[in-house]
Order: structure tokens, then sequence, then C-alpha cells
């Protein structure tokens, strides 16, 4: 529908209306709460009128609606122009709610929430990370497209747009996703850039110099710059941005921050505090406003309903355009509806690899190979890659083609060393829906993407990250490529699942379990060994009870020991030599914690029994943490080395000796 090129027209009166009652509203919400950003969005005023006004199809009544265009507002900090924009349009955002800004439980948070508030298409505040999101919907909207489009039938076709800032260009996460979306070509991609060179410390120009227009000009990126508050220059960029089909474009946009404000406008102290009481009836004086707060006039309402009817419209020929293709082409009409719901096709699970305690040990990347080799031919959605590791993370999709600028639909993603952008990026493509995406990298690099992890796990998006090489085992790389803390550290983030499994069943079991969590669950972190494993006699297909009783005690129960990951085959061979010993114990595999809290309380009773206190458990990571289910724990609390890992093991204490010993010291 947006490849319409002709903007909208817009009665002149009611424009200027418009952007004088989004800077109106943005002064009076910051000055209720008494805290927020009121510069930008009354900086910004124009280009976002411009665009929502003009070239944004949306549908107010229809939020979810499929082929809607995206905005995402990157510099999140100014949230108070998207929930302007969203109570004007139409949006389930009252007055009231503008009212309650950064109130407890109101709609309107100091950043936009994705799944919180209706319109706001992903979360943003983090700088730069919103940036790289809007790539990852653009991505989705072209593999989508390539898909399903037919003849005679495009029912995939919108764009991405942004607002973006200074702040948001400085951050690293934004460079590696305007670098990959150049080199993809993704011409459905299109940022306004909020260019008023003020930052919180003051002018831009105390840190950032740079020709960033030349920058992305060598990122392969289309670049205009033009007066941000020329309504009728920005109308003529995002034209000649959208009949770019080859190259993203970024106009920039000079603005004066805080615009309107008679004596803080182009200051940094209009960034992120009230204007002042006596500034804000300066300003409103000056653009001939009353002083009412968060005064709407009826025009303006009538001007924006005229607009949703426009939306609504176009949204039901949308839907009638379906129709007909769900007519035309119904297998891929309902196996679309399937995605876009965010379902799994057909039967994806059953094809997930089975493993036998018969087969020959395996590492379980290896296994997980196998796994996203096959998931890759049977699910249209299944999309990712890994940063620059493909082969060593186990996550390659052999004749799937990759994503490039000449092949739209390749779904085997090469991010390069890019990993906080890899991992933003298919935030975007999981908040865009119909896609199943997941990332990759060593577990020791989690760190540089970690801000993208937690977002995921914030807005509740089901992204799987695959972490491979997930302990000191990985040997003789050393200490800067061995994790230590970083398995404990991704266990602190709310709603992130960490399955670290013990073989390659439970490697399938978490994969199961990964791609049975949809948005609103949230995301799952695979951690996978580099060291071959033994496929265990009795380790689990199905993992969602988060841990189980691996192997019962022969005899009296003295104990348990506690094991994830390649420890519960040493923990096996332990309870061997503890028993040999006369001591029976219980070897539990944990291979997610988060699963197993969730369970009742008579489950997580009857696995670890409250009265049975002699626990030992069995991680090569940090003990940290442990304590909450084990009295004691096997583990390294220090940093790796450089050395085989069969050495590693001995010197760390990671031998069926070590633990026994340890388990027999327990009282």
């Amino acid at each position: 529908m947006s490849s319409d090129l002709a903007p909208r027209p817009v009665d002149p009166v009611f424009f200027e209306q418009a952007v004088k009652t989004i800077k109106g509203l943005a002064m009076d919400a910051v000055e209720q709460a008494k805290s927020g950003h009121p510069g930008m969005p009354m900086g910004a005023a124009h280009m976002a009128t411009t665009l929502w006004t003009r070239f944004l199809d949306h549908d107010p009544t229809a939020p979810e609606w499929i082929d809607r265009d995206r905005f995402v507002l990157s510099a999140g900090h100014g949230s108070m122009l998207l929930y302007a924009l969203l109570h004007l349009s139409g949006y389930d955002l009252s007055l009231e709610d503008l009212q309650a800004f950064r109130q407890w439980n109101s709609k309107t948070p100091g950043h936009p929430e994705f799944g919180h508030t209706a319109g706001v298409e992903v979360t943003t505040g983090p700088l730069g990370t919103g940036f790289a999101a809007g790539v990852g919907m653009a991505i989705a909207e072209r593999v989508l497209a390539d898909r399903y489009n037919q003849p005679g039938h495009a029912i995939v076709d919108h764009h991405t747009y942004a607002i973006v800032s200074d702040g948001d260009l400085m951050e690293g996460v934004a460079a590696e996703a305007a670098s990959l979306a150049g080199h993809l070509g993704l011409g459905k991609l299109v940022y306004l850039y909020d260019d008023n060179e003020i930052s919180i410390d003051g002018k831009t120009d105390l840190s950032f110099s740079e020709d960033v227009l030349a920058r992305f000009v060598a990122y392969g990126w289309h670049v205009q710059r033009v007066d941000g508050h020329d309504a009728e220059a920005i109308t003529d960029a995002i034209m000649a941005a959208k009949s770019e089909a080859t190259k993203p474009s970024l106009i920039a946009c000079r603005t004066v921050i805080g615009h309107g404000a008679p004596t803080l406008a182009g200051t940094a102290k209009t960034h992120g505090a009230p204007l002042g009481a006596t500034e804000v009836d300066a300003a409103k004086r000056a653009m001939g406003w009353p002083s009412e707060p968060f005064h709407v006039p009826e025009e303006v309402r009538q001007g924006f309903a005229a607009l949703r009817q426009t939306s609504i419209e176009r949204r039901q020929r949308w839907e009638a355009a379906f129709a007909a293709y769900r007519a035309a082409h119904p297998q891929l009409g309902a196996e679309f509806e399937t995605v876009m719901a965010g379902e799994l096709p057909g039967d994806v699970l059953a094809a997930i690899p089975s493993f036998s305690a018969d087969d020959q040990p395996i590492a379980t990347r290896k296994a997980g190979a196998k796994i996203v080799a096959a998931l890759a031919h049977v699910h249209p959605g299944f999309i990712g890659g890994s940063a620059d590791l493909t082969g060593s993370n186990g996550v390659g999709m052999p004749e799937i083609a990759a994503q490039s600028a000449t092949v739209p639909g390749g779904r085997a993603m090469f991010f390069g060393v890019r990993e906080h952008g890899m991992g933003a990026i298919c935030n975007g493509i999981a908040a865009h829906g119909g896609l199943r995406p997941f990332d990759a990298t060593f577990l020791v690099f989690s760190d540089f993407m970690r801000g993208a992890v937690r977002l995921a796990a914030l807005m509740k998006l089901p992204v799987v990250h695959v972490f491979s090489h997930d302990s000191f085992y990985l040997g003789e790389d050393g200490p800067t490529h061995q994790p230590i803390e970083h398995t404990m550290s991704l266990r602190l983030i709310p709603n992130l699942h960490v399955v670290r499994p013990a073989d390659a069943r439970e490697t399938a079991a978490a994969w199961r379990l990964g791609l049975t969590r949809k948005t609103g669950d949230g995301p799952t972190a695979i951690l996978v060994s580099r060291q071959n494993l033994p496929i265990l006699p009795h380790s689990r297909e199905d993992i969602s009870c988060g841990a189980y009783v691996l192997s019962e005690a022969d005899g009296p129960l003295d104990g348990i020991l506690i094991a994830s990951g390649s420890e519960v085959s040493l923990a096996l061979l332990a309870q061997r030599e503890l028993a040999a010993a006369g001591t029976h114990v219980r070897v539990v595999s944990m291979p997610c914690w988060e699963a197993f809290d969730a369970q009742p309380q008579s489950y997580r009773d009857e696995v670890l029994p409250p009265a049975l206190t002699r626990r030992l458990s069995i991680e090569a990571g940090t003990t940290l943490g442990w304590s909450r289910y084990a009295s004691a724990s096997i583990g390294i609390d220090h940093f790796g080395a450089s050395a085989p890992a069969d050495e590693l093991a001995r010197q760390f204490g990671f031998t069926v000796e070590g633990v026994v010993a340890r388990y027999q010291a327990l009282h």
C-alpha cells in the first residue's frame, strides 16, 4: 500500500495547528510530570507531523494491521512526541493518559514500551537500538514480501520510518546496523535525522564533529539535508527517499531543540528537564496558543479524524485485496495468516531431529547445527545467523539463500562482526511479526549484545539467542574467550529463559522450548558446548519443566547432585563412584532455572525435596547464585587459562575425584 509516492494533501492551517498542538502537549505533560524531555518533541514536531499526516499508512482503529507502515521513535526520550501523535491520530490513548505522563500504571511511560501502549512498534530509549530495530523491520518486510507477494497480489508492501537523533548516531549499535542496512540495500527504510546539534552535555561539537552524511554515503545510504521546520522541503525529501528503491535513506533535518521556547530554544536546558511555567507561558504566547494546559483545538481533532477515516479505507482496501489473494493462493494465504499470528506453520517441531543414547558423543553446538538445518527447511519464517561465527556456532542453513541486496527473500543472515547490531536487528524482525529470528555468537561475546538481549526480554519477544563455546572447556583460546560469569549474568535478566542443555537430546528440547515461546513470553538463550558430550540414556526431549531427576539413587537417598550442560555427565560418573563407596545420590539435570522456577511448588519439591539439604551443584561457571538450590557448589570463580580442555578440567577440579571429594565433605 505504501508504495504510492504522492503525499496526502493536508490543509496548511490544520497542519500548523497540529504542530502547535504537539508542542503544547509536550510542554504541558513534562511540566505536569515535573520530568521529561520537552525539547526534542518541540524541535521535531514539524517533521513528525509531515510524516504522520502526509505519508504514514496506519489505522488507529486496527493497530495490528499487518501491512501498516512501521514508525520507530528511536529518540525514545522524546516520547511525548509519539504519545501526542498517537492520541491525536485516534489510538487508545486518551487525553487523561497524556496527563498521567510518567506516572504509575499509565499508558505513557517515560520511554515508549512495546506491548504497553497501542501504536508503539518497539521499545526505545537506549539510544541506537531503535535505529537498529527499524533495520530488522525492513528486513522482515522484504523477506515476507518476497515469499508471499504474487503477480497481481502485493499483500506485503510497506515502509519502515524512524526519527533518530544525534545520540542514536553516536552509538555503536546504530553504526553496526547502518552498515548492514546499506550493504543489504534496504530501499524501504526511511529515517528522519533530528539534527539539532544538542546533547545533554551541551553542543554536540564537544564530542561529535564528523560529517554524518558522508559517513552514511559510505555505508551505501541515500542521503539528503533539509530544513527540519520546512514541511514542504521535508515532504519533497520523503518522496525522493521513497523513490530510491535500492538504498536506505537518511534525511538530515536541521532543527532547533525546544523550537518556540523564547529563551531556551537551541540550548541543552530544553533536553531533559521541564521548561518551567514562565517559559511555557511565554512559548504559548509567542505561538498564539491558549495558556490552558493540554489544549487541543476542535479543528485539529476533526483534521485527524478525517485522516483516520482515510486510513480506515486504505486498510479496508487491503483486506479486500487480501481476501482476493486468499482465494487465488489459498495455501500461501493460510500460511501467511499463521505466521503473522505468531504460530508455527505445519508440524515444525516434528522436524527437529531425534538423538539416541547409542549415537556417538557430539558437541551440543553440532547437534544444534543439525536442528537449525532441519528447521530452516520446514519453517518458512525461520531466519537468522551469526556474528561471523556461523560454523563455530552451529547455525548454518545449508541450501537456504543468504539475505542480500539481490536476494531479498534470503533467510540466512550474515551479520558480520556486529553482535549488538545483530541482536537489536533480530528484535526488530520479531517485533515486526511473521518471522522467527535467531542470532548467534560465543557466550563470552554476549556481553557485546547484552543491551539488545535485555530489550528482547523487556519486550517479551521470542528471539532465540544461540551462545556457543559455553565454558572454559573451549580450551586454548584462553581467558579472553572463556565465559565465567556469563551464564549467571544472563539468568539475571527477567523473562529470558537461559537453557544449558546436557546433551544433543536436551539441545533439541531447548529448541522446542524456544520455538513454542511467543510474543508476550520472552526470548530464549541456548548455551551450547564446543566439546563432544555423550548422549545420556535418560535425558529428555521435553525440558519445559526446567529440571528433572535424570538418575535416581540405587539405595537410601543421601543427597543430590545438580548440574547443567556438560557437567551433567560428570555428575553421573560421580554418582557411580559415590554409590561404590556406599553413598547414594540423585542426579538432577537443571537445564533451565527459569522454567523450573515456574513449575508448581509440588513438582519442585518432588525434584528437590526440602528435607534433603545435602546438595551439590556442578557448573563450569561462577558459583554465585547456586545457593538457591544447593548447599555447596563446584564452579569457577576466577578467570580461565590457555591450555587444553582436559588439563583445565583437572586444574579447576572438574573431575570425578573432585566431585566425589567435595560431596563427601558436605555435612
